[in-house]
């Protein structure tokens, strides 16, 4: 595992680079699906990758302030932010103002690297780490339920909900709404809820290492 923590952080840096970089971002301003996609790089893909890659290590700020790291907290504040950053004003703000979108895109990547180090940061085989292991499970899978079910109001929704949707060739506004839904209900779902059965097993294991070492001391 230390040995693939640079490849994490690497592969982190390089998603965000590939979505605020380039004509992505020009896109993005008439386009909703172009938006979604750089919006769940970001919390879906590059967060994760860095999280994993600095877990565990001296660069890992959670055993130093474990309080601020809580998963199920973490994961309502994600909620909230993104939430709003999808209202009307401040995703018109987002998508027509670099401002707006500086400010947008650094609220989802702190909001998700705050969640994914609370899930899979910590000192590792306390106690302790069992209990952030499984607050951290289900702080992931609230984060897939919110993110499944905000994909879900947009992919159906029966008009458009942003009045500053431009068609792009072959789509209309409400098509392109609706592509953007579906990137988010499936991208966000997938890899929450991936994160969040990859700790499940992990606990598991832990629970099995632990009853084989119980068991080996009474024989």
């Amino acid at each position: 595992m230390p040995l693939m923590r640079p490849i994490m952080l690497v592969l982190g840096l390089a998603a965000l680079a590939c979505v605020w970089t380039g004509s992505l971002p020009r896109l993005a301003g008439h386009v909703f699906y172009a938006h979604m996609i750089i919006h769940m790089t970001v919390v879906a893909v590059a967060a994760p990758l860095l999280a994993i890659g600095v877990a565990h290590s001296r660069l890992d700020p959670t055993p130093r302030a474990p309080w601020l790291f809580a998963a199920i907290p973490a994961s309502i504040l994600e909620l909230i932010v993104v939430w709003a950053w999808h209202a009307p004003a401040l995703h018109h703000s987002a998508r027509h103002h670099p401002a707006g979108f500086a400010m947008e895109q650094g609220a989802f990547l702190a909001c998700g690297l705050l969640l994914w180090l609370s899930a899979f940061g910590g000192a590792g085989g306390s106690g302790g780490d069992r209990e952030r292991l499984g607050a951290g499970i289900v702080g992931l899978v609230l984060t897939s339920m919110h993110m499944t079910l905000l994909g879900a109001l947009l992919a159906l929704a029966p008009r458009p909900l942003y009045s500053h949707h431009a068609a792009m060739g072959s789509l209309s506004p409400l098509e392109d709404q609706h592509l953007g839904g579906a990137i988010m209900l499936v991208s966000g779902g997938i890899s929450y809820l991936a994160g969040g059965l990859f700790l499940t097993a992990r606990l598991l294991r832990e629970r099995a290492r632990r009853v084989g070492t119980v068991r080996k001391a009474l024989i």
